[in-house]
C-alpha cells in the first residue's frame, strides 16, 4: 500500500484530541499508548515533549504495522519548570495559585510516524498564556466546577478555563486544547495526505 493510502491512528485516549482531529479527518482509529510520561533527569521541557510524542507513536507501531500514527504531548512550563497534570485537587489549587498573574508557556508536540517505513515527521508549537490575578475563591470554585485534574496546568481551555486568562498568544487556537491542527495539516501534506481531498 502506498504511504498516502495508509490508515491513520491517533495515539491518544484524550477525548479532546479525538474531537480536534475529527475536524480535519473523517476516518481514523484511536488507540491509547501505554508509556511512562515521567520527564528524564535534566531533560528540558522542549526535549521532553518531543520525546514523549515520538514515544507514544512508536508504542503503537507493532499493533499498527502499516499505518500513519499521530503522537502528541503537551507540557506546561512556568519559569522553565514543568507543571505536570495535578491529579489531586490540592495540587491543582497550588498550580493555579503559582500561575496567578504570571506567564505560562505550553509546548505541544506532534510526531507523525509511518509504521511501515519508520519515517517520522515532527512539529512543536508554543502557546504563551498570561493568567490574570486570581483569588483563592476563584481558583477553588474553578477546580470544583471543572475538575481539571488530568490537564497540564490545571485547566481546560475549551471550558471555563478561558476565564482564568488575561491573554493568549498562539498561531493556532486548537493547540492549547491539545492538538495543533495547522501544524498537523502541514505534516500530513508533507506525507502526501491532503485532508481536503480524502
Amino acid at each position: 500500500m502506498k504511504s498516502h493510502e495508509l490508515p491513520i491512528v491517533l495515539a491518544s485516549s484524550s477525548k479532546y484530541r479525538r474531537e480536534l482531529l475529527s475536524r480535519i479527518l473523517n476516518e481514523f482509529e484511536l488507540a491509547s499508548p501505554d508509556i511512562d510520561e515521567t520527564p528524564l533527569h535534566g531533560e528540558s521541557p522542549r526535549t521532553c515533549v518531543a520525546r514523549l510524542a515520538k514515544l507514544k507513536a512508536k508504542a503503537l507501531a507493532e499493533q499498527f504495522p502499516a499505518h500513519w500514527i499521530i503522537g502528541s504531548d503537551q507540557l506546561a512550563t512556568l519559569d522553565s519548570q514543568i507543571l505536570g497534570k495535578p491529579l489531586t485537587q490540592q495540587r491543582a489549587i497550588s498550580q493555579l495559585s503559582l500561575c496567578s498573574g504570571r506567564c505560562v508557556s505550553f509546548l505541544t508536540s506532534l510526531a507523525l510516524l509511518n509504521s511501515q517505513t519508520g519515517e517520522i515527521r515532527e512539529y512543536i508549537e508554543e502557546v504563551v498564556v498570561i493568567f490574570r490575578e486570581l483569588t483563592e475563591a476563584e481558583i477553588v470554585a474553578y477546580i470544583e466546577r471543572e475538575q481539571p485534574l488530568d490537564c497540564a496546568g490545571s485547566f481546560k481551555c475549551e471550558g471555563l478555563g478561558i476565564t482564568l486568562f488575561k491573554s493568549i498568544e498562539s498561531q493556532d487556537p486548537n493547540t492549547l486544547i491539545g492538538l495543533p491542527l495547522i501544524g498537523l495539516n502541514r505534516l500530513l501534506l508533507e506525507a502526501g495526505i491532503n485532508p481536503l481531498l480524502t
